[in-house]
């Protein structure tokens, strides 16, 4: 069911989803350099002239040339090629550029690679783990870190949890002194490596929060065998709450990595997240969305999506965000629940209606309003000749869209 990486809860799980913005690996890599944390040089190429300038300008007799998608797994997904001269780096790129990566973090539909990173190869004497994300259970940003990097953090601290250290970042970024020393002994490092990797760890706590992001990692960050630590990957997500604020990072966002119901959500303000299910959701508040989803599985359904339209939206916010969740061809019936605190019922409906007489609606609607003018948004419904299904209490709501997929179902 999960898709995209939208929330880190403890190790990089995508349990939790909360909109944000992922980042390309090089853009990522932009943003650690400024905080002083070693990358290998590299360049960024679409075309095949890009690349032949690259070798030049890096002055390589070898390389590594990966696809740049906001997915992870791409070195399984054949996405990644080492080139032993500049002729074989060529005919990598060439390979790369363009290609469709399909995985279980893509879905079945796939994301195309426009772009790939060109990069020296570092000869690795030992691969860790670094990264900091938001402890939700204790509300704190925390670093970890881990000896056994290389591989998906989420499989180490399944197999390995001794291996995982997390420690707590201050709200201004900084990492308190005996934390890393704390961290250094647990990683290994000693004498001039300590130094440099306490360093590296300042850099990443400090580059987390003032980026506003949810997830910081470096995977691998490797030792050389000259000793050098490098981060040879990067991945940077930052909460969409926060994107006002960081102009130059929002700067990045790439509508090619993503579906064009969530392009169309973007420019309408709508938070809005696919899902594999088949009951679309329109709701106003994300804990409220959060709590549809959950109910509508527990009744047997499947969500399509996560669609909060937020507190104070237009008819045509509304109208537009219904639109979205009819142009996906798995839903098959669509659940509305609006509490009308800040929301207007009576503006719900009429963007209901506006979508309806663009859009022939051939699937189940159920409708649960509470609030402000219910009464009025529930008559203009009526007079509109939909059909709709409503419901007085969520449950209901819940329990009467599930019902309706088993009774089309039958037919």
């Amino acid at each position: 069911m999960e898709k995209r990486v939208y929330q880190i809860r403890e190790f990089g799980h995508h349990d939790q989803r909360q909109a944000q913005m992922d980042t390309h690996e090089y853009q990522a890599k932009e943003v650690l350099k400024r905080y002083g944390i070693p990358i290998p040089e590299f360049a960024v190429a679409t075309k095949v002239g890009e690349v032949e300038k690259a070798i030049r300008n890096l002055h390589l007799k070898e390389g590594v040339v990966k696809i740049q998608v906001h997915a992870g797994g791409r070195g399984k997904a054949g996405g990644v090629k080492f080139g032993k001269n500049p002729e074989e780096i060529i005919r990598a790129a060439e390979q790369l550029i363009g290609m469709k990566m399909v995985n279980n973090q893509t879905g079945p539909e796939g994301i195309i690679a426009h772009e790939v990173l060109i990069t020296k190869p570092i000869d690795i004497k030992k691969e860790y783990y670094l990264g900091a994300v938001i402890d939700r259970e204790r509300a704190v940003p925390i670093l970890i870190a881990s000896p056994e990097g290389g591989m998906e953090i989420e499989e180490v601290a399944e197999k390995h949890p001794d291996k995982i250290l997390k420690l707590p970042i201050e709200l201004d970024g900084t990492l308190r002194g005996y934390r890393q020393v704390r961290l250094c002994s647990f990683m290994g490092w000693h004498g001039e490596m300590a130094k440099e990797g306490a360093r590296i760890a300042r850099g990443l706590a400090k580059a987390f929060i003032e980026t506003d992001a949810s997830l910081l990692e470096i995977n691998p960050f490797v030792e050389s065998t000259d000793g050098k630590l490098w981060a040879l990957d990067a991945k940077l997500s930052v909460d969409d709450n926060a994107l006002y604020r960081q102009p130059d990072i929002s700067a990045y966002y790439d509508p090619t990595q993503v579906s064009a119901n969530e392009v169309a959500a973007k420019e309408f303000e709508l938070a809005y997240i696919a899902l594999d299910g088949n009951i679309g959701c329109m709701v106003n508040g994300a804990g409220l969305a959060m709590a549809t989803m959950d109910i509508i599985q527990y009744y047997g359904g499947k969500p399509a999506n996560f669609l909060d339209v937020g507190g104070g939206a237009s008819k045509e916010k509304v109208a537009e965000a219904f639109k979205i969740i009819l142009s996906d061809p798995k839903v098959k019936a669509i659940l509305v629940n609006i509490f009308g605190g800040i929301m207007n019922c009576a503006t719900l409906a009429e963007g209901i209606i506006a979508a309806a007489s663009e859009m022939e609606i051939k699937v189940p609607l159920v409708v649960r309003m509470e609030g402000t003018n219910v009464e009025e948004g529930k008559k203009m419904l009526q007079k509109s000749n939909l059909s709709i299904v409503t419901a007085d209490g969520l449950a209901e709501a819940a329990e009467k869209v599930c019902a309706t997929l088993k009774s089309t179902s039958k037919k």
